[in-house]
This record gives structure tokens, sequence and C-alpha cells, in this order.
């Protein structure tokens, strides 16, 4: 039962779903599928760290599940790849460090929740390491453990991250769907790079129970699919609540756009034509700026280093054979022959000496980060009787060796306010993909599924990536 790459590529779950109920396709094919894919296409892009041995097994058991009147649902029998700092028993979870290479004992919540559902564990994707929060010069998609993952649309350049491996997998369709995770970007700009979707929920929707932390109380996992709806069905499960399908309308719906003009021509043009999409179906368009980044930034950075050292730490105890403290990662990295081979651990000391989670001064610092952030996406949902706001996910991918331009940080003010997020593909520069985000307020998360679904029906921006080895 032959799957070409680009029948991988164009469907969606419900489809395989459909394909799988009338006995046209089965689960084991479909894995079989993907790990061809996965080694054909892999060692290009280094993007898979790990395959599940027993993924053939796992969907073998979907099928009989399903020939038995038996399935659970639309995410049984689908392959999904696991971002390398989500807990998964019998796998390593690493977070990209050669320092967590002894597997953990059990599964995260929300690899649990997935089994529930009847998802195929493929395997684990590579990540920057330590969710990019080691050095403020690291180098996005590398990890000690994994390498550089490279771009699928133009192998030389950046894929982002940290989520790299799995806005990278997904998007070469080396699985159907990917988990990632967010604290700061980490799931939506690498969805961008890729030419993917990818969503960060509100915190707190989905369980982080057994993810390598950040912060906690910023920390989410996230769907990354090459459909909105493929998103929806596997945010519902990694939730444990029901998929809500039905798309939205841009008919009626007020969007204020956050340009962030000037950063790039490119950008620029893009945004233009999303606005332009926007208004052909229906939509008001209102020009708005988010306010207070600098003051969100600035409270923000020292905060998370008191609660990374704090919340690292306590997740290390779940680790037997790892090193129990940031100290001791520290004296790991300085003796190991890969970790510091392109760049430091600067953050890593910066934390070590850093403050409790009781210090008065970090609890303004985080206090004000988050009423900042809340502000300035508020003050123009309000004023502007907005349903959500538009802004540029990413510039054009830059070369992993060079230095991030700055970035456009259109993430920051919904990571740090906890509100939803999602990247949805919108044009190119050149043959390097571009994504437009949307924000909604406290709570909104299935409204912006559904408004992202009905953008990317009428923009149809998204296209296979071409593995291109440099930029023509």
């Amino acid at each position: 039962m032959e799957l070409p790459a680009a029948d991988l590529d164009q469907a969606t779950i419900p489809l395989l779903a459909r394909r799988m109920a009338t006995g046209e396709l089965t689960s084991a094919a479909l894995t079989r599928a993907y790990l061809s894919r996965i080694a054909d296409v892999d060692r290009l892009l280094r993007s898979v760290l790990a395959v599940d041995p027993t993924a053939v097994r796992q969907a073998e058991e979907s099928d009989r599940r399903r020939t038995a009147g038996r399935s659970r649902g639309l995410l049984d029998g689908i392959p999904v790849l696991l971002k390398d700092n989500i807990d998964t028993s019998g796998l390593a979870t690493t977070a990209g460090s050669r320092a967590l290479r002894v597997p953990p004992a059990a599964d995260a919540e929300v690899v649990v929740r997935l089994r529930a559902a009847g998802a195929v564990v493929l395997g684990k994707t590579n990540m920057t390491e330590w969710g990019n929060f080691r050095s403020p010069w690291a180098t996005s998609g590398w990890s000690g453990v994994g390498g550089q993952t490279a771009n699928p649309h133009v192998l030389d350049r950046t894929p982002c991250g940290s989520s790299s491996g799995s806005a990278v997998a997904v998007a070469a369709s080396l699985a159907q769907v990917a988990v990632g995770t967010e604290t700061n970007g980490s799931i939506v700009s690498p969805a961008g790079h890729a030419g993917v979707v990818g969503f960060k929920p509100t915190p707190g929707r989905v369980s982080t129970a057994g993810i390598v932390p950040i912060t906690a109380r910023r920390d989410t996992a996230g769907p990354m699919a090459r459909h909105v709806v493929d998103a929806a069905i596997l945010m519902a499960a990694m939730a444990g609540t029901t998929a809500d399908l039905t798309p939205g309308t841009l008919r009626g719906a007020r969007v204020g756009v956050w340009r962030r003009t000037g950063f790039d021509a490119d950008v620029d043009r893009v945004v233009a034509a999303a606005a332009g999409v926007l208004r052909c179906g229906g939509a008001t368009v209102v020009e708005v700026d988010l306010l207070h980044q600098d003051r969100i930034q600035g409270a923000d950075r020292p905060a998370m280093v008191v609660e990374f050292k704090h919340d690292l730490e306590r997740y290390l105890r779940t680790r037997p054979g790892a090193p129990r403290t940031v100290h001791e990662l520290i004296e790991f990295n300085e003796t190991d022959p890969v970790e510091l081979s392109g760049f430091g651990q600067e953050i890593f000391h910066e934390a070590e000496k850093t403050r409790s989670l009781t210090d008065p001064s970090y609890l303004d610092q985080r206090r004000a980060a988050t009423e900042w952030a809340r502000r300035s996406i508020d003050e123009v949902l309000t004023a502007e009787r907005l349903d959500v706001v538009m802004a540029p996910t990413n510039g054009p991918a830059w070369k992993p060796c060079g230095s991030d331009p700055g970035g456009l940080r259109t993430a920051l003010p919904a990571a740090v306010a906890g509100y939803p997020n999602i990247s949805v593909p919108a044009g190119f520069a050149g043959p390097l993909p571009i994504g437009v985000s949307f924000t909604g307020g406290s709570g909104a998360d299935d409204a912006v599924l559904r408004f992202a679904a009905a953008f990317e029906q009428a923009a149809k921006a998204r296209r296979a990536p071409g593995l291109l080895p440099t930029v023509p």
C-alpha cells in the first residue's frame, strides 16, 4: 500500500481516518510510509533524534481495534512525533543535552493522553538545546545530542527554535503531526520558518508534568501540523477535550494588524497580502501597535532566570542518573567534548547565582511582566473591539552560523500574558516561508483556532518544502 510523499503532504487526519475506516488504508501502512520518509529524507534534515522501535506494533494494535469496532477516535493510528524535552518511556528524553541520555522512567502526562487516544508515538525530534536557555548566543536548532537541524525549504538556513525538529519533520512529511513546547515563541517561530501551523495554547490547558521546564508559569506543549484541522485534533487529545472542527469565518470579524513595519521588505509585503486576504473575506482590518514591549522584556527576562533554576532542579530530581543541579550541569558541560563546542552556558552561570522564588524583587518582576503583557493585548482588543490581533511570525530564515537579525518578537506579548497564539503559513520570501500569527484574549483558544482555519482556507499559502541546498 504505497503512500507517495505528495499524498502524505496533503492528507489531513479526518481524511486518513475515513480511509482507515473503509479499509482503504491501515495505520501500519501509514506508519511504515512515514518511517520510510524518515529513512530517505532525514539524513538531510536531522530533525528526528530517535525512532520508536515499537511504532509499527502500536499501529498494528490500532488496526486491530478498528477491525473490532473499538476505534478510539480520529487520532487512533495517526503517527505523532514528540519534542525531545517530553518524557517518553523507553526513549531518551534529553532536551538536546548529553547530560540527560538516561531514559525517563515514565511517560509525561501529555504522552499518556496521546497513547490513550490511540496515537502512534513515532519517535523524538531534535530541538534547540535546553529550549534555547543555555546561552544568549545559542545556535537555533542545534543540540549536543542531535547536531544542527536544517530548514527543509533551504537546507543552509536556520529552522529557528526551540521546537526545531518538530516543525521541520511535519513540514517535510516525516509525521502527520508533532508536539512542540513553548515558553516564548518556541512553537510559533519554528512553525513560521518551516511553513507549517504551530499553536501555542493557554498555559494550563495541557499538563506540563514530565516536560523539561524553563518556567512552569509559562511553559506549555502545543500541536504542530501542516493543517489547522490537524492541530485542533491533536490539541484536543493533548488537553483531554473534544475537538471543535468547525472553521470560523472572516466575514464580520475585526482584526488588528500589528505590522512591525520596516523589519524586512518581504515581511511587509506578506503582511500586506494577508491583510488583503482578510478584507476580501469580509473582515475589517484595523492598524494597531502593541505597546509596552520593552517593559515586558525588561521584567520578564530576569524573572525567567529565577524560575528556570528552581523549576529545572525540581525536574532533575525525577531523573535518576542525571545531574541534580544547575551547578552539576555546568560541570558536566565543562568536561564534555561536544556541549561547549559552539557556544557557552552563560545563562546557566547566571541561574546558578540567582535569587529564590520568594525574593521581593523577583515577585515584582514577574508581576510587572505579566501585567504589562496583558495590557499590551487587552488595550487594543478592547479599544478597537477586535476579535484577534494579526502580526508577522518571522522574517526570512538566516544561516545558522550567522547571528539572528534581532527577531520580530511578536510572540512575546502572548507568551508572557498566557494568551493563545497560532502561526499559519502566509507567504514566502523567495523559497523561504513567512507566517502570520493570530493572538486572542484570555481563554480564547478555540476561537483563535477557528479563525486560523478560516484564514488558512482563504490564503492557501502553504507549500511542500523543496529541500534546496541554498537560496538560488
